[in-house]
């Protein structure tokens, strides 16, 4: 990945956060043929005994469970806001114009889980997507004869993290000026550009003191 110090978040408790925040991963890989796979799924980050692990769920038979069972190696991509970041807005403006962005990349072993697990993890996703306990599409209301049907269309893994890295690039390399115009310019945008500008404008006292 793209990865110089000053773009580099340290503190590893905000990577967690933020894989959290933003949790529908694009999980890619190889299979025995060395043919690449892809496929994006909610994932779920915790840390056990000092380990980080990834859990999560896909359908049955597709080519990247296939290419997973064959291949354990997976590369899961967290992404975040991101915009184009003009160079008119720096106080040097002949120079190479850039794009802001936040993404987290975790290397490591898959291995696919039981039926028990997987009714685990069903749970989890309904519950904490849903985030209503009054909600009739909770896992705990779905009729049971769907609920086995749908087991048999799917099956639960676990990634264990064998490394996980990070690009939170905010324009950290810039002077102080150029750093606060770039932050109105992305402010009056919406989305993307706000979230960007809300995250630089939280991390300025770090950088200029």
């Amino acid at each position: 990945m793209y990865s110089l110090p000053y773009f580099r978040e340290n503190d590893p408790s905000r990577v967690i956060e933020f894989v959290k925040a933003h949790p529908f991963a694009f999980l890619a890989g190889c299979d025995e043929t060395r043919q690449p796979v892809a496929t994006q799924v909610p994932l779920f980050i915790e840390e056990r005994e000092g380990r980080l692990f990834l859990s999560g769920h896909m359908m049955r038979n597709t080519d990247h469970h296939k290419a997973f069972e064959q291949n354990p190696c997976v590369l899961a991509v967290f992404t975040g806001p991101h915009a184009y970041v003009s160079a008119s807005w720096y106080t040097e403006p002949k120079t190479a114009s850039t794009w802001n962005y936040m993404s987290v990349h975790a290397k490591g072993t898959m291995k696919f889980l039981d039926e028990s697990a997987l009714l685990g993890i069903l749970k989890h996703t309904t519950d904490h997507f849903e985030n209503n306990p009054h909600s009739p599409s909770n896992y705990d209301q779905l009729p049971a004869d769907y609920v086995q049907r749908l087991a048999k269309a799917i099956v639960a893994f676990e990634v264990e993290v064998d490394t996980i890295g990070n690009v939170f690039k905010l324009s950290q390399n810039r002077d102080e000026e150029s750093y606060h115009r770039i932050i109105e310019k992305l402010d009056s945008m919406d989305g993307n550009g706000k979230a960007l500008a809300d995250e630089m404008k939280a991390r300025k006292d770090q950088l200029f003191k």
